[in-house]
């Protein structure tokens, strides 16, 4: 059988990326310049031999998706298990909002959260869980093909972590910009490479060091 290749975009920039907040599940859309972002991905992907499009469910992926897809002629498949890393209780709010109102999670630091969680949320180890069986299904259902999926950075970062077999403690130290693009080959004998890391048309001389 042939090689399967993922194309695995990030999300444009969102509306409210200057304020710090934590999204999580939040649903919020992108910005104009999100929009750009995506549309110039999908000017690239056009000449690639992609024959699905899948997304999160969450507006930011979506509308993603839907720009890509309509360049390339295809009608986007929305999957909840793509949607991001669920921060509970302090999804919506800053890291101040999220302190001031939960003072007993103040001191909650992020490099934990491999296994540990925010109340209401997952930890790193519950979105590995959610996430790599619909990759699976995905790779499964489109095997010796080319697809594209429109996800978001800590989904992304769970999946090129487990691609190159990283502990999960690594997650952080995989940049995901807005509007990126990797590219993972995966082949029949179960052998997984990323051809491209954090890159495509909004990444212009970017380099991403994995330590």
């Amino acid at each position: 059988m042939e090689m399967t290749r993922i194309y695995l975009a990030r999300h444009g920039q969102v509306v409210n990326h200057h304020e710090l907040r934590y999204n999580g599940h939040f649903d919020v859309d992108i910005t104009d310049t999100g929009v750009e972002q995506m549309r110039r991905l999908a000017d690239l992907l056009a000449n690639e031999p992609v024959k699905a499009v899948y997304s999160s469910d969450l507006q930011r992926a979506v509308k993603g998706a839907r720009i890509i897809g309509a360049r390339l002629g295809i009608e986007p498949v929305m999957k909840h298990p793509l949607r991001e890393l669920s921060l509970g209780r302090w999804e919506g709010l800053t890291r101040e909002e999220a302190a001031d109102r939960f003072p007993e999670e103040a001191g909650f630091r992020f490099k934990d959260l491999a296994v540990s969680r925010i109340k209401g949320g997952e930890s790193l180890l519950d979105l590995k869980a959610r996430v790599m069986p619909a990759i699976g299904g995905i790779i499964e259902l489109h095997r010796g093909a080319s697809v594209c999926i429109v996800a978001h950075g800590g989904v992304n970062r769970v999946i090129l972590s487990d691609v190159m077999g990283l502990p999960i403690e690594n997650f952080f130290r995989i940049e995901q910009d807005y509007g990126c693009l990797n590219i993972i080959d995966c082949f029949p004998d179960g052998v997984r490479v990323v051809k491209l890391l954090n890159g495509g048309p909004n990444q212009e001389m970017r380099t991403t060091v994995i330590y």
